[in-house]
């Protein structure tokens, strides 16, 4: 079992949380007369939708079904805005006789947020698993409350995350109205996100972005910002987005302003695929950190990357100077007294807290002493019970199955004499791009560091190429005749677009497909459109047979459940991703057993990477 298999399988257990009897969570508590039973009796002819009236309560829209009466409810109060203070930067001479905070428009304070319980819609809590009903509960607890503050729902990728967050925001929404969230997602599958939002609405809530109205320039951007402030609505901004315009230096006051709303005006912010901004020294985690709303929650189904300091990183986030609160520091000490790493100093009074990281992860991966081992783990749990939510997917134990497949290949002649080239290479980056291209096939050593061809220039090489002469591209064709006869469909990751292009191009002219109809790809080009067609397309056209995919482009979110196949074409140094990519397919309203190939050359860097 590698490194990476250990790590993977002991920080599991640190995320792992008892297992609770989910079947013992109440029903929402809604009323004990007969309004429960008048409601049950109707839901299979009524899809309800209720809406509060002041003389009734929550009633059904269609049928008229009263969900909760009138004197059951407290409803929460809120101070409404003067108008004087819906106005804007752009509408001042000078913005320095101003307070800053009158510059953005309406301010929610904490104290407009007064404390009342929530639930699920009637609609949506018949759809919830267990799982999301406790993933739900959890939220409640740490963003409804008076005291309120971010947390982490660490849910196996295909769980339902997106369902069950949307959710609790319509929720929130129904009861703090003047309330505003921010989704801030990768910018590829907003597409996917908004999909689902008009799948489950309860109210009909304007989804806003960037992209759909091509606002580029700031003064465009500013016009986005201040509808999400004027009305009822949810902001989707893109990773790269936010931190642009938080980071901005110039001083306009556009650009000024635009900071000042994304910074001060959210109420609940969400970050999906929150794992991407975990490393402190990049302007997406520190733009993150200056969101002044207490209520963040990040996403995540593989939390876990590289290091355990990276986690902890995510746990400021989410939760401010996490080691240090008056939970985490009698832990950090306990767990400090109990691991050790001969000539690593024990000190903690710089603040860093680098001892405490390098001691736990070298206990998780290295220490000999199992019950060592067993007890930092449940130190950590405790350390995190209260702020990060684990599920690792029981749902996965009921799809066919995965058989996940590490193929070690021999390089052929041609191949061994051009990856012998590579070496003249000093930085690893460089190897690996290069030994992606020539293990794929040898002449595509020529490419390698130029932009990716033409699809003219590409065939103009495919005509001159013997196809035995490239061991990656052998085990391609075999595996796509295999899929072809037996009526499956395949799927083929690489970190880069030249193995892609070079097998697209391949496939049609053995195939003789066509792009679109047989042949679907998505890079990090594609746009939300072309990438929620592709997939619709793959999935459910009989015609279709292969899908390319970017594997960084086809992160969570993006669903390939037509495929039961899937070859990796390289190594990528976060074992990580590769799962992801993996969990495309293997998830559920998968009906097929699915096969994974993670295709390895022998020999050479690549196999070094795998190893370790």
């Amino acid at each position: 079992m590698t490194e990476n298999h250990c790590r993977k399988n002991l920080f599991s257990d640190f995320l792992s949380v008892e297992e609770k009897h989910v079947w013992e969570v109440r029903e929402k508590d809604v009323d004990d007369n007969s309004s429960d039973e008048h409601l049950e009796e109707d839901d299979e002819d009524c899809e309800h939708s209720f809406l509060l009236k002041d003389d009734l309560g929550y009633v059904c829209r269609i049928c008229g079904v009263i969900e909760r009466r009138i004197e059951t409810i407290i409803d929460v109060q809120f101070n409404k805005a003067k108008t004087s203070t819906r106005t804007y930067a752009s509408d001042y001479r000078s913005g320095k006789d101003r307070d800053s905070s009158d510059m953005v428009g309406v301010k929610l304070s904490e104290d407009d947020l007064v404390v009342t319980d929530i639930a699920a819609h009637p609609r949506h809590k018949k759809q919830m698993k267990p799982h999301q009903v406790e993933g739900f509960n959890f939220l409640r607890s740490n963003l409804v409350t008076d005291n309120p503050g971010g947390c982490i729902l660490a849910h196996a990728p295909g769980s339902g995350k997106t369902f069950m967050i949307i959710s609790f925001m319509q929720s929130f929404l129904a009861k703090y109205p003047h309330a505003r969230p921010l989704v801030v997602l990768p910018k590829g599958i907003s597409g996917t996100w908004k999909r689902e939002f008009q799948i489950w609405q309860v109210e009909d809530l304007p989804l806003l972005d960037f992209y759909t109205v091509k606002a580029d320039s700031r003064a465009q951007q500013l016009e986005v910002l201040k509808k999400w402030v004027e009305q009822k609505s949810i902001l989707f901004l893109g990773y790269k987005q936010f931190s642009s315009i938080v980071c901005d230096k110039e001083s306009s006051q556009v650009s000024t302003t635009c900071q000042e709303i994304l910074l001060k005006q959210p109420s609940i912010l969400i970050l999906d695929e929150g794992h991407t901004p975990r490393n402190e020294d990049t302007d997406v985690l520190q733009s993150l950190s200056k969101v002044q709303t207490p209520r963040k929650v990040v996403l995540s189904g593989t939390l876990y990357q590289n290091h355990v300091k990276e986690v902890f990183n995510i746990l400021n986030l989410v939760c401010p100077k996490f080691l240090k609160s008056d939970t985490s520091r009698p832990l950090v000490k306990r767990i400090m007294s109990r691991v050790h790493i001969p000539g690593v100093r024990k000190n903690l009074s710089s603040g860093t807290y680098a001892a405490f990281y390098e001691l736990v992860e070298h206990t998780l991966l290295k220490d000999e002493d199992f019950k060592r081992k067993v007890t930092v783990i449940q130190d950590l749990r405790e350390m995190t019970n209260k702020v990060l939510h684990y599920y690792k997917g029981d749902f996965l134990d009921e799809l066919p199955g995965l058989v996940d497949f590490t193929v070690l290949l021999n390089p052929t002649p041609k191949q061994k004499i051009e990856g012998q080239k590579l070496k003249k290479f000093s930085r690893k980056f460089k190897i690996c791009a290069a030994e992606s291209a020539v293990f794929l096939h040898p002449m595509l050593s020529s490419l390698f560091e130029n932009s990716v061809p033409t699809d003219d220039k590409m065939d103009e090489l495919l005509e001159k190429l013997d196809v035995r002469d490239g061991v990656k591209a052998k085990f391609f064709l075999n595996m796509l005749n295999l899929c072809e006869s037996s009526g499956e469909r395949l799927l083929v990751f690489s970190q880069y677009l030249l193995p892609l292009k070079f097998l697209e191009r391949l496939s049609v002219k053995v195939k003789n497909w066509s792009p679109g109809r047989e042949i679907f790809v998505i890079s990090g080009e594609s746009s939300a459109e072309h990438r929620e067609w592709s997939m619709e397309r793959f999935n459910n056209s009989p015609h279709s047979k292969v899908f390319f995919g970017s594997i960084k482009a086809c992160g969570e979110g993006i669903s390939l459940v037509g495929a039961s196949r899937i070859i990796i074409l390289d190594v990528h140094l976060n074992p990580s991703v590769t799962r992801q990519a993996i969990g495309r397919a293997f998830q559920p309203v998968q009906k097929k057993k699915v096969y994974a190939y993670r295709l390895v050359t022998a020999g050479f860097h690549e196999g070094e990477d795998h190893t370790t």
